[in-house]
């Protein structure tokens, strides 16, 4: 599949992105590094509640969908620390972490990690069909079900990279996540 250059809808626009999408060993680590995008700043804060209301989550969604894998981790690994062992939220978040670790590693072209990675994230989302309320859903604009396999999908046929710039972020999966996408495919320009 091939991921065309797209405007993508944001959830928070007032956000500003990072300054590159962090690949391991090819830019400064975000955080340790005095060149990281994210060096001396406030680090992410611990969510007070793990909440898909949340600005925490919602910054998550936008660096997803922008191709900011490692930092859309970062973002819902704070939730995921405060979400209840063992609850569906605590797993929903384990979830989004390993698909924006699959999205990392087809990245960097590293095959055998990114169908790893997904296929641990696609398990966890499957787990979570039997939810009712259909939070998780209107939350994705897709059902857990419907991720997990876009994710498995991903995997088996990763996506057609384009040459970028170093640093540049690239969205590696044919779909959107967020309240108001309804989970839409996106067409290659």
């Amino acid at each position: 599949m091939a991921i065309g250059l797209m405007l993508r809808p944001r959830c928070l626009p007032e956000k500003s992105f990072p300054s590159y999408a962090y690949l391991s060993g090819r830019q400064p680590h975000p955080v340790r590094d005095p060149a990281g995008h994210s060096y001396d700043s406030e680090a992410m804060p611990l969510a007070a509640e793990a909440s898909l209301d949340s600005d925490m989550f919602l910054w998550g969604l936008d660096l997803f969908n922008h191709g900011y894998y490692w930092e859309a981790h970062e973002a819902w690994e704070g939730l995921w620390q405060v979400a209840d062992r063992g609850g569906p939220l605590r797993m929903f978040f384990k979830g989004l972490i390993l698909l924006s670790a699959a999205g990392v590693k087809i990245r960097e072209s590293k095959h055998a990690a990114a169908v790893r990675h997904a296929g641990r994230a696609a398990g966890l989302l499957h787990r979570l069909m039997d939810t009712t309320d259909h939070t998780f859903e209107r939350a994705l604009g897709m059902s857990p079900a419907a991720l997990a396999e876009q994710a498995k999908a991903a995997a088996r046929i990763p996506a057609t990279l384009q040459a970028t710039a170093l640093g540049q972020p690239q969205p590696v999966f044919d779909f959107i996540l967020g309240p108001s996408s309804g989970g839409r495919p996106i067409r290659s320009i």
